[in-house]
């Protein structure tokens, strides 16, 4: 089996996207692209740029409150979100917080057939598995593609982030816990059936991520 790799790039503005993009795609089969650094006006320029290499790519758009750096309002957030998936990118990340909230764009993004990842976050701690269970059920309304990530303080966290893997599910899972803690989730998730695990070029853009070079030295396997 080949484990992919999701290169996740948080960067200001659209000339280092599209270096780190490139240079992301020939080292890993995915990148995450964060819209969410770069200033409101910049998106749409940076769509166009990128617009060839989006069949690989995971658009992010976080708020503030879901731990990103989008600088306006929820409407205009929303506004964004509706012009990113008008290009039809590899999947579109939306907050659970976000489309369970908002009828309309979900109406929207399932009229525009968009492949959605459907996320999850807890920036604090990882909470017991009934509530991660349930958390997950409910994040499959919307979308078959579903990200939970925990905050791991001890192993434990982390195995039981981990046991939402199952044998029986349909839905292409990724879930492994942020941290020091969590760090072995992060691979420990793909040989449990993760469509693929996020990594960095080099500096982390998350807690407790490794770089693409590291992840492909643990797993042995040629990636990308």
């Amino acid at each position: 089996m080949k484990y992919k790799t999701c290169v996740s790039i948080a960067e200001n503005s659209s000339q280092k996207i599209k270096e780190n993009l490139k240079e992301a795609l020939k080292k890993s089969d995915y990148a995450e692209i964060r819209f969410d650094f770069l200033k409101t006006e910049q998106i749409p320029k940076t769509l166009e740029i990128i617009k060839k290499d989006l069949k690989k790519v995971v658009c992010t758009l976080r708020p503030k409150s879901e731990g990103g750096k989008f600088q306006g309002d929820e409407k205009e957030r929303i506004a964004i979100l509706k012009l990113i998936a008008t290009y039809n990118p590899f999947l579109l990340d939306i907050e659970f917080n976000t489309i369970k909230k908002n009828k309309e764009l979900a109406k929207y993004l399932k009229s525009t057939k968009t492949k959605l990842l459907v996320s999850w976050h807890d920036f604090k701690k990882t909470p017991k598995f009934s509530e991660l269970k349930n958390m997950m059920n409910q994040m499959t309304k919307f979308s078959h593609n579903v990200k939970i990530v925990t905050t791991a303080k001890s192993a434990d966290d982390s195995t039981r982030t981990l046991q939402l893997y199952s044998k029986n599910e349909k839905n292409k899972l990724i879930a492994f816990a942020m941290g020091d803690s969590g760090r072995v989730s992060r691979i420990l998730c793909l040989y449990l059936g993760s469509p693929y695990t996020y990594a960095s070029l080099g500096k982390p853009v998350a807690p407790g991520q490794f770089s693409v070079d590291e992840v492909k030295k643990i797993i042995g396997t040629k990636l990308g």
